[in-house]
């Protein structure tokens, strides 16, 4: 099957290639990318008129919890930081049942795919007793929505008696993390190029698990050739906590537990020192950027120059819901050039930039080459949108304006070549159903947690 997105209104494609002819896909790769009035060198199936629309590589979103689509704009924990912002959640989070984590994972991917986004991270980290299969359950949900995805299976060991931050209800004994984590990555991960479904490991963050456990998931990540994800850098809080508990800052504690290597992205990023970011640099460690949920949290402005400068892959993440609040991946585009702006000014930082952190930046902190770039022979993963909106009014750039003037939704999505959007509508799902189920899991959530 050949499918020509001819004669698109703009494409993002590196600055020494003309795409304006648009882009041959065949199956589920990209076969050509057309200068101005070329036509594809072999005869195509469909021909799809792309003129008017602006064309991206698929958005890829690198720090998500899906759960948390279930506690947005939360009552018990408005207006608070990040310690105080847990505690308030975790009593809640502990009544997740596997139902719950179900709804929660095709919201939060129907959410991703309206916004553009075609390949998403999950971090999991919450296994209380009803859900004890959570991961299984997300790879049923996730594979329903024809979204790529890496789910990533978490853990929390370290309870608040033992000097953590979640209560025990939360936690998990550590020798079923790991052989969970073991048996998640034989069943589910997939090392195929083109994959759709991976399985990375993620310990939560440095106070709620134990340096052991931090230690023994990168030997077996290590032994299994997956990847690592963690926060770490995210509050001055944790920065206390690790100096307290550990002796030594947040990096220093990366690197003594083994994890500074270029198999690890860490979400949040932001509190690092000049010294640190260059042995982060040096060791090729991924960030995700998550700027909307550092600015609802209070949590402060990733360093994402210095970062870049230094050697680390820097991508896009729009984080949890109940940080966001939402799950929409080009609005955190936007969020991400503004705040930068504050750090560097306006003339430091432009919107290809920002683009680039939710495309080929979040790639690289997967460790994948097959997507986040239009290029012949990558996976043909684009998100197509008009400037048809009174918002776009008198733009004169368009990629610019679809940043500075606020897209908030793909009118076409395609994954490995498939459509999953057309039209501004999701194919295969029915959103309103799908709403008011994840209504009534919230509500009960929240009801068992609150008692309210």
């Amino acid at each position: 099957m050949r499918t020509w997105l001819a004669h698109p209104l703009a494409i993002l494609v590196p600055a020494d290639v003309d795409g304006r002819g648009g882009i041959v896909v065949e199956n589920d790769r990209i076969a050509e990318v057309l200068p101005a009035g070329a036509e594809p060198a072999l005869p195509v199936d469909v021909r799809f008129d792309a003129g008017g629309l602006v064309v991206l590589p698929g958005l890829i979103n690198t720090h998500h919890h899906f759960y948390q689509t279930l506690t947005r704009a939360c009552p018990a924990a408005l207006d608070k930081e990040l310690f105080a912002w847990l505690k308030s959640l975790y009593p809640i989070w502990a009544g997740l049942d596997e139902d719950m984590i179900h709804v929660a994972t095709r919201l939060a991917a129907a959410e991703l795919l309206l916004s553009g986004c075609t390949t998403t991270v999950d971090h999991h980290y919450i296994f209380p007793e009803n859900a004890r299969q959570a991961l299984d359950v997300q790879v049923d949900a996730i594979r329903a929505t024809g979204i790529r995805a890496v789910l990533t299976r978490g853990s929390m060991s370290l309870g608040e008696d033992q000097g953590g931050l979640p209560p025990r209800s939360t936690i998990q004994a550590e020798d079923a993390i790991l052989a969970d984590c073991e048996r998640v990555i034989d069943q589910f991960h997939d090392r195929a190029a083109g994959a759709m479904l991976q399985i990375a490991l993620a310990p939560c963050s440095p106070f709620s698990v134990t340096e052991g456990l931090m230690r023994d998931t990168a030997i077996l990540a290590r032994s299994r050739g997956v990847r690592l994800h963690t926060h770490l850098g995210e509050t001055g809080d944790e920065d206390d906590f690790c100096l307290a508990t550990f002796g030594v800052r947040p990096a220093k504690y990366l690197e003594r537990v083994g994890w500074m290597d270029s198999d690890v992205w860490l979400a949040h990023g932001i509190h690092f020192r000049d010294e640190e970011i260059v042995r982060l640099g040096r060791a090729g460690v991924g960030v995700c950027h998550c700027p909307s949920s550092n600015m609802v949290l209070g949590s402060g402005i990733c360093r994402t120059r210095e970062l870049e400068k230094a050697g680390c892959p820097v991508g896009l993440g729009v984080d949890g819901s109940a940080s966001n609040d939402c799950s929409n991946l080009v609005q955190e585009v936007r969020q991400a050039l503004l705040i930068g702006r504050l750090r560097y000014g306006s003339a430091a930082l432009g919107h290809k930039d920002a683009l680039r952190w939710a495309t080929a930046g979040s790639a690289a902190c997967l460790g994948r080459d097959d997507i986040g770039a239009i290029a012949p022979g990558k996976q043909a993963d684009l998100a197509l949108f008009a400037l048809d909106e009174p918002r776009f009014s008198g733009a004169g750039d368009p990629l610019a304006a679809l940043v500075l003037c606020g897209a908030h939704r793909a009118t076409h999505v395609m994954v490995a070549g498939q459509w999953r959007v057309r039209d501004d509508e999701l194919l295969g799902m029915d959103l309103e159903r799908l709403r008011a189920e994840h209504e009534e899991a919230a509500r009960g959530l929240l009801q068992a947690g609150t008692g309210m």
